[in-house]
């Protein structure tokens, strides 16, 4: 009878037990669910709550989500605009010293007229005053009227500037006559090719000689001092302080040999692509340097 009673003790002592477990395991299950159940209620409640001021932050697409997607096109392109503007400003004031005249020296084959657009526009933006173009074979000068209508188009694309209320000097080879006028502080631009430079000294002696035959001048009177102020009579801009160069050849590819004696030269892999940093490190680096001048 007791051993009998042991068994049924037994027997209900490990029922209770296996019931203990299943109760525990079943109340894990289900707080693992509410938790769950709760945390994407939240995650729900809290998107909710947090949609409306995430769109007060951000009007532009509030205005998208009521008017549609082309609604504020023009006041996110101004915006663009005048952040780009406000940046090439700031930079051009930080840094060290700004060259008054800045070459562009592309020794690639098959120019990119967009890319050089560019670069022209935002050195203009920091405050360059003339910049020249200059390939070895010519292709810009020959086309220039097609740079002027890249350059033009990236002011507007670039900067939000209207040409009519801005203008620039595009000058010619061999003329300082205006071809148009581009952006109200006048900085220049300049296409220029190999005839302007050794073609320059050669077309200058030329006429020293004839000075001479002519007696017009003496032979005494030719001296390095004579041939560089007629060679500054034919360009009539200052002596460009900075090239940069685009491309693997090192060599100036016959880019103005009179007057870049004192000329700091920095080279870019390609004008393919260029950015905006790519330039403004070209400007940093050559703010940096030191330029003894013969001393």
């Amino acid at each position: 009878m007791r051993t009998r009673m042991a068994l049924m003790y037994s027997l209900l002592w490990r029922l209770l037990l296996i019931l203990v477990h299943v109760n525990r395991a079943l109340f894990s299950w289900l707080h693992v669910r509410i938790q769950s159940w709760k945390g994407r209620l939240w995650e729900r409640a809290a998107t909710v709550l947090l949609l409306p001021i995430s769109l007060v932050g951000f009007p532009d697409f509030q205005n998208n989500l009521n008017h549609g997607p082309d609604a504020n096109a023009k006041p996110i392109t101004e915006k663009r605009t005048g952040g780009c503007r406000s940046r090439c400003l700031s930079d051009g004031k930080s840094l060290k010293k700004i060259p008054v005249h800045i070459g562009l020296l592309v020794a690639e084959e098959e120019p990119s007229y967009p890319d050089i657009a560019n670069v022209v526009v935002w050195c203009m933006a920091v405050g360059i005053s003339y910049v020249s173009v200059y390939d070895n074979h010519g292709v810009f000068q020959k086309n220039n009227s097609r740079l002027l209508e890249e350059i033009k188009r990236q002011q507007q694309d670039l900067m939000g500037v209207d040409g009519s209320m801005h203008s620039v000097e595009f000058l010619s080879s061999g003329s300082d006559q205006h071809q148009h006028n581009v952006v109200s502080c006048r900085p220049t631009v300049r296409v220029l090719s190999p005839d302007d430079g050794k073609q320059s000294i050669v077309h200058v002696a030329q006429q020293l000689c004839r000075s001479v035959e002519n007696k017009e001048r003496s032979f005494k009177d030719i001296n390095v001092s004579m041939l560089d102020l007629l060679l500054r009579e034919s360009k009539n801009i200052p002596d460009p302080e900075l090239v940069v160069k685009f491309g693997p050849v090192n060599s100036t590819l016959g880019f103005l040999p009179w007057h870049i004696r004192l000329t700091e030269f920095i080279s870019l892999p390609s004008h393919r692509n260029v950015s905006y940093e790519d330039l403004l490190g070209a400007l940093q680096r050559y703010g940096a340097c030191q330029q003894r001048l013969g001393q």
